[in-house]
């Protein structure tokens, strides 16, 4: 094993989500709807969803035993130990669309870009504060 694998998410260390590409397509698409509004917001909404889409692809998220780990490619961008947290929540829950949580020094609204079902599941299962 090389020292780039070795740093890559291990799914034998957590659960790691899939990516879900429904939320920054339907945000491209309102994008496209709105083209008949304004060619500006059309632009900046369409743009908006092809930056999520990309982040979707990009970032994991990995249910460790002791935190949220944030991976970007072999890098953990963030760190968020359960024993931190307060409460969370999914909004709109036809259609997830955005996770929030809070933690004892912050609070986080982040797009549901992963398998909403499997984020519920280990969100339920790791962080004892329940919706």
């Amino acid at each position: 094993m090389t020292a780039s694998e070795a740093l890559l998410p291990d799914p034998s260390q957590g659960v790691i989500l899939a990516p879900s590409p429904w939320l920054p397509l339907a945000v491209v698409g309102l994008g496209l709807v709105s083209l008949l509004l304004n060619l500006w917001l059309s632009l900046a909404v369409s743009l908006f969803g092809l930056f999520l889409l990309i982040q979707s692809q990009i970032l994991r998220l990995q249910f460790s035993a002791d935190a949220l780990l944030v991976w970007r490619g072999s890098t953990v961008l963030r760190r968020f130990p359960y024993s931190e947290w307060l409460n969370w929540t999914l909004f709109w829950s036809p259609i997830p669309v955005l996770f929030y949580f809070r933690e004892q020094r912050s609070i986080h609204f982040l797009p549901v870009l992963f398998d909403p079902k499997t984020l519920c599941e280990q969100l339920n299962i790791h962080v004892s504060t329940q919706p």
